[in-house]
């Protein structure tokens, strides 16, 4: 089987090994274990390769190399529109060999497959929506709303499964809820009970982007320290934001309680996550949010905004804390919940046992079933 992915993720190659973003590369040697060839069209970056990069594991790999393209400036537009032909040519030419095509959306090159895909009706495909699926989400780019659109139209895409987040109702029958998963069976160490009476410790994970509002969960974990709540708050990712995240715990002397821990491999993550009271992931927007999902499967309780399926995985409230993107909003339904131990200790269990039942095991069960003809 030809497995051609079609993807906006950037891509690099070093010792004949290409390596991409690492929860998505995880994700995808999955499905590449059960084929025979795989055919990447995805832009190649000149770069060295970053912590959280992960190599494809496959032995026949055949990289179709295109431009990238943004349509954040009006310079951006012009030369973006004069890579569209090049950018559909490859994807068409990928699609014409393939045995199953594969979108990885939402995104500007998963817009242009979702286009393309539309002249291969009879081939077997698959798209990953790793957006936010639900039908009142407000704020979109239009190029968002245009796939959503195209991957439910079954009029013109057909043979298609499309894989989303959360449960949403009156979805057109190639919709199919899914999930995603980073641990497996065999790391269902026993769970470790926190002590919620003394020092609380706060992790947030992720990029530092605007989308992610890391400035935010500084500010709600500086308010209920100034309420004398004892707490050590661990922010692990990079972005855009680090320099000014810095200076703002400076300037507020936070620096004591607050450690900005840049990119760590995967083994100091997990340890991290073992031992925090919670996460906190005050974001704008969400698909699946592997954080949340790996925190609640070590019982981190997670604070997160009721956005996406984020209500659906804290159960409304019961497996974790749903806030509002309010400084004052936030500390007060905070504080609420710490002022129950027993509560917090049956919640966490409450979060650890369902993010349990959504392992790497049971992910490439699920697909395989999409693989077969």
């Amino acid at each position: 089987m030809n497995f051609v992915i079609i993807t906006h993720v950037k891509h690099v190659k070093q010792n004949h090994e290409f390596f991409a973003y690492s929860p998505y590369v995880r994700e995808m040697n999955i499905w590449l274990k059960h084929v025979s060839k795989v055919t990447v069209v995805a832009p190649l970056v000149i770069t060295a390769k970053t912590e959280i990069d992960s190599a494809y594991q496959h032995n026949n790999i055949d990289f179709r190399k295109i431009p990238q393209i943004a349509f954040t400036s009006f310079y951006g537009v012009l030369l973006s529109i004069f890579k569209l032909p090049i950018l559909v040519f490859s994807i068409f030419k990928a699609c014409l060999n393939a045995d199953h095509i594969h979108l990885r959306c939402p995104g500007n090159i998963g817009l242009l497959g979702c286009l393309v895909q539309v002249f291969f009706p009879k081939k077997i495909k698959t798209a990953k929506y790793a957006g936010n699926w639900s039908p009142e989400a407000k704020n979109q780019p239009k190029s968002y709303k245009l796939q959503k659109w195209l991957l439910s139209n079954t009029y013109l895409t057909k043979n298609m499964t499309v894989l989303v987040y959360g449960k949403w109702e009156n979805q057109t029958k190639n919709i199919k809820s899914f999930f995603t998963a980073t641990y497996t069976n065999n790391e269902k160490d026993l769970l470790q009970i926190r002590d919620y009476s003394k020092g609380l410790n706060f992790v947030f994970l992720g990029s530092l982007v605007k989308g992610k509002r890391p400035l935010l969960a500084i500010k709600i974990v500086e308010t209920l320290i100034s309420q004398g709540i004892n707490i050590t708050f661990d922010i692990y990712g990079e972005g855009k934001l680090k320099s000014d995240l810095q200076q703002y715990i400076i300037n507020n002397n936070l620096e004591s309680n607050v450690i900005l821990r840049g990119n760590k491999q995967e083994t100091e993550v997990k340890n991290a996550l073992k031992q925090a009271h919670f996460l906190i992931l005050p974001s704008k927007s969400e698909g699946w949010p592997k954080a949340v999902a790996e925190a609640m499967f070590f019982g981190a309780i997670p604070i997160a905004t009721s956005i996406s399926c984020l209500p659906f995985m804290l159960d409304y409230g019961n497996r974790g804390v749903l806030i509002e993107p309010d400084r004052v909003a936030s500390v007060k339904t905070i504080i609420k919940f710490l002022k129950n131990e027993e509560d917090l200790k049956s919640m966490s269990k409450k979060a650890s046992e369902w993010s349990r039942s959504y392992t790497l095991d049971l992910f490439e069960k699920e697909i395989t079933k999409l693989l077969k003809p």
